[in-house]
């Protein structure tokens, strides 16, 4: 891809409920991790890949969500009003794709993050995309490189980046919560709420879902005795050195 995307899908609007209490009073994506707002980890990937427009969906506290951003200038928010009906992930980006326009676009999860090591992933992305053949790029993390997720692997990763699920295969990956997709892909696409789901199985279907291993650190909070796990982590990510230059400069890693 020789221009990255300058337009990004940031998920803002779901209720938190497994960060319960602190979400009693606040939206998840404001919960402060090191601190900074989980979505303020999230934008801020964006702009150091020079994203210049941000669409932010808001359903729960959206009035907290929308007071946050009011003075960022980098990238530009523009809020995408759910509070009236949840729509889930797919359903979110639907509603949103008058302002995402014709070109692909970042997907970014608001309540996942991640410490880059080296070249930011997100412009790493950017450099695997290829419209020709992939209609989803998935940033990928492996087990060992993950603080706070309870669950399996995700996908298997061929070695040219092709996906399929894992269904449970502890070799596999993990979705770290960021995307570039193309807008083609949600042309026929119901605008009710449903799930970013189905898509990645139409892909893989079609073989027009892909996969890109990041470099760094991803991490997730689900609960509030995760917080300190994932201050923790921050700490230490920050504190390696950058990967080598190979690293660096390999958009797909083989899965032995």
């Amino acid at each position: 891809m020789t221009t990255r995307p300058k337009i990004a899908m940031v998920l803002a609007a779901g209720l938190g409920k497994r960060m319960r209490p602190i979400t009693d009073t606040r939206p998840k994506p404001l919960v402060r991790i090191s601190g900074k707002a989980l979505l303020d980890w999230s934008l801020d990937s964006l702009a150091r890949a020079g994203v210049d427009k941000a669409i932010v969906n808001v359903h729960y506290f959206p009035e907290q969500i929308v007071a946050h951003v009011a003075a960022r200038r980098a990238p530009r928010v523009v809020i995408s009003d759910e509070s009236e009906r949840l729509l889930d992930s797919a359903g979110g980006i639907v509603h949103a794709l008058p302002e995402l326009g014709g070109a692909p676009f970042y997907i970014v999860n608001s309540d996942t993050f991640w410490i880059d090591s080296g070249v930011p992933n997100l412009a790493r992305l950017a450099l695997a995309w290829d419209a020709a053949k992939m209609d989803i790029l998935l940033m990928l993390a492996d087990l060992q490189s993950a603080t706070g997720h309870s669950g399996g692997t995700d996908f298997l990763m061929a070695p040219d980046g092709a996906l399929r699920r894992s269904r449970g295969d502890p070799t596999g990956l993990i979705y770290a919560g960021a995307a570039i997709a193309h807008p083609r892909l949600f042309s026929d696409a119901p605008a009710g709420p449903h799930s970013l789901n189905a898509y990645f199985d139409a892909a893989i279907a079609a073989g027009r879902l892909y996969g890109m291993v990041m470099h760094g650190h991803w991490i997730t909070v689900g609960t509030p005795d995760a917080i300190p796990l994932a201050e923790a982590a921050v700490a230490t990510a920050l504190a390696e050195p950058p990967g080598t230059l190979a690293e660096l400069t390999s958009p797909f890693t083989e899965l032995k």
